[in-house]
Formats: C-alpha cells, sequence, structure tokens
C-alpha cells in the first residue's frame, strides 16, 4: 500500500498510533517524554503528597490517621500550612526527570520499533509487555530517586524531633548516602520495580489501547474529550492493580531502623503486617487521592506531549 493510496484505512490506523509522532529523533522522545511528566506532575504533586501521608497513616500508635482524602488534606493544611501540600516537589520533579524520562522514552521507542510498516499498532499484550519492560528498567535505574521523594512527602508528618529536615532533593540524596549508606539507596527496589511495571502495563498500555478504541469507535477526534475518557479509563485500572504495591512501596522505604532492627523485613512482611494489624482493604490506602491523581496526571501528560510534539514539528517546519 502506498501513502496515497486508501486514504481513509491510512488515516483510520494512523489514529492507532500513541501521541507520539514517528518522525520525532529517538533522542527527542525522552525530552519530550521528561518535560511532559515534570509539567504534570506540578500540577498533581499535592495529591502525591495526601496520598503518601494516607498510605502511612496507621490508627493508633500515636500515628495521626487520616480516615478521608479532605481529611488528610485538611490536617496538612492545618498542621503545616497550605504551601506544605508542595513540600517535596524538588524530589517529584527529580524524579519525573530521571524515571519520567526513561519510562517514556523506551515505551515511545518500542510502541515505534513494534508498530507495522502500513500502521498496525502492536496487539494490547504487546503493549502490556512494552510497558512492563519500559517500567521495569526505568525504575530499577532510578529508585534513589523515589526513596527521596516518598522521605521528603512524608517527613511532616512525624513529630518536629523525628523530621529528616531534607532541604531539596540532592541534599536528601546526599545526606542518605552519608548517614545510612549508599545502598538504602535501593531500599524498597524489588516493589518499587514490581509497581512500576504494573503502573506502566496499566497506564501507558491501556491508555494507548482505550484511545484507540475510543477513536475507532468513529464518535471521538483525537481532542481532549478523547483523551479525558482515555485516562479515566486507564486511571481506574492503573489505580486499582497498583495501590497494594505502592502502599508496600511507600513503607519500606520510608521505615526508620529502630535499635538496629528494620520495621520491616521485605515485601512479603509488609504485606503480612498491614493486612493482620490494619485489614485486607488497608492494601488500598490512599486510593481516593491515587485515582483523583492518575487521571489528571494522565491527561495532563498526554496533553504536554501532543502540544510539544506539534512544536518541534513547527519549530522544523515540517
Amino acid at each position: 500500500m502506498t501513502p496515497n493510496t486508501n486514504m481513509g484505512s491510512q488515516v483510520h490506523s494512523r489514529v492507532h498510533y500513541p501521541p507520539i509522532a514517528k518522525s520525532i529523533p529517538k533522542k527527542t522522545k525522552f525530552v519530550i517524554g521528561g518535560m511532559s511528566a515534570m509539567g504534570a506532575t506540578i500540577l498533581v504533586h499535592p495529591l502525591d503528597l495526601i496520598k503518601n501521608r494516607m498510605q502511612l497513616s496507621i490508627e493508633g500508635g500515636g500515628v495521626l490517621h487520616h480516615r478521608t482524602t479532605l481529611h488528610a488534606a485538611r490536617n496538612v493544611i492545618m498542621r503545616e500550612g497550605f504551601f506544605a501540600l508542595y513540600n517535596g516537589l524538588s524530589a517529584g520533579l527529580l524524579r519525573q526527570g530521571t524515571y519520567g524520562t526513561t519510562r517514556i522514552g523506551i515505551y515511545s521507542n518500542l510502541m515505534e520499533m513494534n508498530t507495522g510498516p502500513d500502521g498496525t499498532p502492536p496487539s494490547y499484550i504487546s503493549k502490556v509487555l512494552i510497558g512492563i519492560s519500559a517500567g521495569g528498567v526505568s525504575a530499577l535505574m532510578w529508585t534513589p530517586t523515589d526513596v527521596c521523594l516518598v522521605r521528603m512527602l512524608a517527613d511532616g508528618r512525624l513529630p518536629p524531633a523525628h523530621r529528616r529536615g531534607y532541604t531539596n532533593a540532592f541534599n536528601a540524596l546526599y545526606r542518605i548516602v552519608k548517614e545510612e549508606g549508599i545502598l538504602t539507596l535501593w531500599r524498597g527496589c524489588i516493589p518499587t520495580v514490581t509497581r512500576a511495571m504494573v503502573v506502566n502495563a496499566s497506564e501507558l498500555a491501556t491508555y494507548t489501547q482505550s484511545k484507540q478504541l475510543l477513536l475507532s469507535s468513529g464518535y471521538f477526534k483525537d481532542n481532549i474529550v478523547c483523551h479525558f475518557g482515555a485516562s479515566v479509563v486507564t486511571g481506574l485500572v492503573t489505580a486499582t492493580t497498583s495501590t497494594p504495591w505502592d502502599v508496600a512501596k511507600t513503607r519500606i522505604q520510608n521505615m526508620q531502623v529502630i535499635n538496629g532492627r528494620p520495621e520491616y523485613k521485605g515485601l512479603i512482611d509488609v504485606f503480612t503486617q498491614i493486612i493482620s494489624k490494619e485489614g485486607f482493604f488497608s492494601l488500598w490506602k490512599g486510593f481516593t487521592p491515587y485515582y483523583v491523581r492518575v487521571g489528571p496526571y494522565t491527561v495532563c501528560l498526554f496533553i504536554f506531549m501532543e502540544q510539544l510534539n506539534r512544536l518541534h514539528h513547527k519549530l522544523r517546519g515540517s
């Protein structure tokens, strides 16, 4: 099939592509992915902080328990001030500038490599496997930035005498290495990598597939309405499948070693303790802000990517 024959079929196949143009150089895809992820993070960071606080909340034991998203947000504002909702933003931006750049860059390049010469997109199973690969590799490389983010988000919930008081993400990296050893930067690596594989398989693959199905229905155009609809489906799938792994990751990365003994022995021990002490559904603590965050984040991420793609083509005159 030549580019000029059967245009209806050609246009139909183009809508199957993820919102990353094939003509964009591979390196540029990484840059656009990272910039988009960082832009989306700035908008949804308060929800990340609230989700983190809810995942760490435990009834009793002198630790503040957040019953709902609004209750958690109100407590943060009352105890720490409104701008505390943006505590740890530097770590969030560093994480998206590294992990976000890598995962989206790998995913979009692998998607292009697996797209047929006639525009036929990869199957959903292929999308899932590509997402798993992109998430696992990226998380393994950049777990240190996730450790910094979790700790900076959680710091305000601790009594003043026990707060770590990191001034920014780079200060956190330096002090963790100095005070606890370099391997601490990879604490919780297994649940972090597992979560990333689940998130990327759910988020990137499901968003791409959902958008493809919506466009193929003939009722949607490639605009914000379509992006929003695809992101709602994606957010629900992502939040449902990945919240337990996110809770476990957060607990392990934020745990303190008391009298030489860590609070948790590993991933299985985290799940066992949470279920036995707090109940099975505590594995979904922070689900509401996580789901509320994932939807807008996905919309913002892909809108930013599409606008940056258009800007790239405009600057290149293509």
